[in-house]
């Protein structure tokens, strides 16, 4: 196994036994020094001031952890004016197969080449900041709760430039001081790097090159220790915007012309704590949601786009691995109602660490506005008005030891502004990577009450779940309890008043490179049961999911089939569609199933799942297909996908269809135009977003937004779309920073 030398300090792979023979892991320390002068991001790694870094070397991860590749990589880290400089030199024997297929802010990487960055900057070994960079110079980034729980939608400011060479490419990378929160001065920060290279699936490490270490994992850092302490100025961060927005009504034939102006301003109370004060927040530039068939009648889970509330949205994760079986504080439900928006006149965020404290604090004001009568009718509101409100979320954890978390959470206020409603939890999380000397084992557990205009009935909550999330074995197993009263209306519960058992096992060996299965990466078996009941017991549904058949190519394909048994139990009668009811009882589903991917790293890519059989006393088939074209190395994109439901039961047949295209022109990574066209036969709308943004420096933004809106005629032959609603908004935001 390689051995890689950084000031003197042995790597991740040296040194010790651990409990039962298990090689002990001693993390890595890197020592950034002060540069003496200005590091211009040009991508070329030329300029001499990079030599006063010592390099560090990364280690192969996976296939073979520790193994001799042909990718060689350095990293160099250097300190400038409070930032961070990454430079990264990267080989490759053969550059002209360097894969890049988008220029995305936020795109999809994962058939490209990238090089990418974790920092704990609390050094609490739990939460910490991704940013990813491919070959082409597409950035991405993200906030880290947890090894299974990282959130991609976060954007902060910082920016990498890209170069190719004669032996491969290079990449550098400034962050600045005040996109962070971070700790005390002389803190170490947790630090891990890696390289991805697409074509054959090697994925390059430095602190913990192990299979069973997760990249999120941030208990798997090693320290970064730096000569002077980061500063942030006044740590002040003014980002003002101003917004024009023509509107038109085809209905009534009608058109009008709306202009704000709001902004945020941060201030950074420490160098851990960041409080923000926002006024007539604007959402234009959010991307729109893609919609969703549901088959279930349980709701369906929107992840949260809006830059407000996902700035420190890692410090609301309770729990341990929930998923979206309860979600305390849903951001969703503040500001949207059905997906309609609610004007916000403003709101207060306070987020970051006080010693071994974290902190996460959201304070809005909604406005009074009146809904379509679409959403009155959806939700059961009484009246179209719906009045302005405070709502508030508040959570508060506490690090007792380096594997023990203790967390609170407080939300308050009713969205529909109907009732009185709050809710109060505790959580505790227990987490090693050193289970049996290098695993990964986690505990948890969580209760939690609601009180207020509640039913009556049971208003408490909890759980516990135990995970070993490991590479030959993957296991967890838990249990969620929601009483008849538990109603957190500023949270996310699917399926509330039950309690849920949940099991899963996976067995994923490696088969050997050099024997007749040498094709295969990995493959799986996977089990999966669920079992929910109500609050007397009484079965409500209970499925095992077995695929006997999970395939990973080396070539990044991969292919699962497998079988579906399910016991359904209708308390009250479901309606997949408005001419096809079931009324309540029993129903059995027996279903296969089958999925395919080919490699995202090829210029053309092809998805697809089938599900058939059994479907409430009747049959049904679903198809998801899609496919990816992205020519000119990812500086045009265009992807189609299809998900049909075609259904033939005793109480009536149904056809369901969702069509989705998204197309993409990238001038640069900072100048983009892109539209998503969306169209299925339960609503009969045709809608299109499409939007140009340039970013003239990151922090500056300037964007074109143009939506538009069919409606079918669905008594008529033929298509008959005719124009419903337009809008056309103009936004440009800056930031300013003391």
């Amino acid at each position: 196994m390689m051995v890689l030398m950084m000031l003197g300090v042995p790597s991740a792979h040296a040194a010790g036994k651990a409990a039962g023979g298990q090689a002990a892991v001693v993390l890595p320390v890197l020592h950034v020094h002060k540069a003496s002068g200005p590091i211009p991001i040009d991508g070329r790694l030329t300029d001499p001031v990079w030599q006063q870094a010592e390099p560090v070397v990364l280690t192969q991860q996976s296939p073979h952890p520790g193994a001799e590749n042909p990718y060689k990589t350095e990293v160099r880290v250097l300190e400038y004016k409070d930032a961070l400089y990454f430079g990264f030199r990267c080989m490759d024997p053969n550059p002209r197969a360097i894969a890049t297929h988008t220029l995305a802010r936020d795109g999809s990487m994962i058939g490209d080449d990238t090089v990418s960055i974790v920092l704990d900057s609390f050094g609490d070994k739990r939460t910490g900041y991704f940013f990813q960079i491919n070959a082409a110079a597409a950035r991405a980034d993200g906030l880290v709760s947890g090894p299974l729980d990282t959130s991609f939608e976060w954007d902060g400011i910082w920016d990498g430039k890209t170069a190719r060479t004669a032996d491969g490419w290079t990449a550098e990378i400034v962050i600045p001081a005040q996109t962070l929160t971070f700790g005390a001065a002389g803190a170490r920060w947790g630090l891990e790097l890696d390289r991805f290279i697409a074509r054959d699936q090697t994925e390059l490490r430095w602190a913990s090159p192990l299979l069973d270490a997760d990249f999120f994992d941030m208990s798997r850092t090693g320290d970064l220790v730096l000569d002077e302490p980061l500063k942030q100025g006044h740590g002040l961060e003014i980002a003002p915007y101003l917004r024009g927005t023509k509107v038109r009504d085809f209905s009534r034939d009608a058109s009008s012309w709306l202009t704000a102006t709001g902004g945020e301003l941060t201030w950074r109370i420490t160098p851990q704590l960041a409080g923000v004060l926002t006024v007539n927040t604007d959402f234009a530039e959010t991307e729109v949601d893609a919609r969703q068939v549901n088959s279930t009648p349980f709701p369906l889970y929107y992840p949260e786009k809006r830059a407000f509330f996902l700035e420190g949205a890692n410090q609301y994760t309770f729990g341990l691995d929930m998923g979206q079986t309860f979600v305390p504080y849903y951001s969703r439900n503040v500001g949207l109602l059905d997906g309609y928006d609610i004007p916000l006149y403003g709101g207060l965020k306070l987020n970051g660490h006080v010693g071994r404290m974290s902190i996460g604090l959201t304070d809005v004001q909604t406005r009074t506005t009146w809904v379509p009568t679409i959403v009155q009718h959806a939700l059961g509101l009484p009246s179209a008005k719906v009045e302005g409100t405070n709502l508030l979320a508040s959570r508060v954890a506490f690090d007792v030891d380096k594997h023990l978390r203790l967390g609170t959470i407080v939300t308050h206020g009713d969205p529909e502004v109907l009732t009185s409603n709050t809710l109060a939890g505790a959580d505790a999380v227990w987490h090693t990577a050193k289970f049996l000397g290098k695993y990964t084992l986690e505990l948890g557990g969580w209760g939690a009450t609601t009180q207020g205009d509640m039913p009556p009935g049971e208003r408490e909550g909890w759980g516990y779940r135990l995970d070993y999330p490991n590479d030959l074995v993957a296991c967890a197993a838990g249990e969620n309890h929601y009483g008849n009263g538990f109603m957190p209306l500023l949270g996310f519960i699917p399926r509330p008043q039950t309690n849920q058992y949940t099991a899963n096992c996976s067995y994923k060996p490696r088969p050997s490179q050099t024997g007749r299965f040498r094709a295969f990466r990995q493959t799986g078996y996977d089990v999966a049961l669920t079992r929910v009941t109500d609050n007397q017991g009484n079965l409500e549904s209970e499925e095992m999911d077995v695929n006997p058949i999970h395939w990973i190519f080396n070539s990044g394909d991969t292919i699962t089939a497998g079988a579906i048994l399910r016991h359904e139990r209708l308390t009250t009668p479901f309606a997949i569609v408005p001419s096809v009811a079931y009324p309540d009882g029993e129903y059995n589903f027996g279903r296969l199933s089958m999925n395919y991917n080919t490699s995202l790293n090829r210029q053309f890519w092809v998805a697809g799942q089938t599900y058939a059989g059994r479907y409430y006393g009747g049959n049904m088939m679903h198809q998801n297909l899609g496919f990816g074209w992205s020519p000119l190395h990812g500086r045009a994109q265009l992807n189609v996908s299809t998900d049909n439901y075609f259904g033939h039961t005793p109480h009536g047949n149904f056809v369901e269809k969702l069509w989705q295209l998204n197309g993409a022109l990238y001038w640069s990574p900072n100048l983009s135009a892109s539209t998503f066209v969306q169209y299925d036969n339960i609503s009969f709308d045709l809608s299109s977003n499409t939007r140009l943004r340039w970013t003239m420096k990151p922090g500056n933004d300037f964007f074109v937004i143009w939506d538009r809106t069919w409606q079918r005629n669905a008594v008529a032959p033929g298509l008959n779309l005719a124009p419903a609603a337009e809008s056309l908004t103009m936004k440009l935001q800056w930031t300013f920073r003391l």
